[in-house]
């Protein structure tokens, strides 16, 4: 099955929490295809106490994003910049690519 929201594409959070990011946009760094969720730059903020060590040696309380899930993001469309849903369309050199339903425009390059 082909991907409907790859690593470097621009997302917003369209469902969750405001603390979690609801509405904010941000670059997807990394896809979890097995869990079903994505990396965003910036969104779902999580503090956590890490442990000194030789790569770190100060250690203390280190702020990281979390994965949140890919249903709670949509793509952003390259036309309007409003959220839009990703469909998929074959041009006629045989090549498969995604374009955004709400305003036809091919997102891949």
């Amino acid at each position: 099955m082909a991907a409907k929201i790859k690593k470097g594409d621009y997302v917003q959070v369209i469902s969750g929490s405001l603390k979690n990011g609801k509405g904010k946009k941000g670059e997807v760094l990394r896809v979890f295809t097995k869990e079903n969720r994505v990396l965003v730059a910036g969104i779902n903020m999580v503090k956590r106490h890490v442990k000194p060590t030789q790569e770190d040696p100060e250690g203390g309380i280190k702020t990281f994003e979390a994965p949140i899930a890919v249903s709670n993001v949509a793509h952003i469309d390259p036309k309007d910049g409003k959220p839009t849903r990703v469909g998929f369309k074959t041009l006629k050199d045989g090549k498969k690519v995604r374009v955004a339903k709400r305003s036809g425009e091919v997102i891949d390059d």
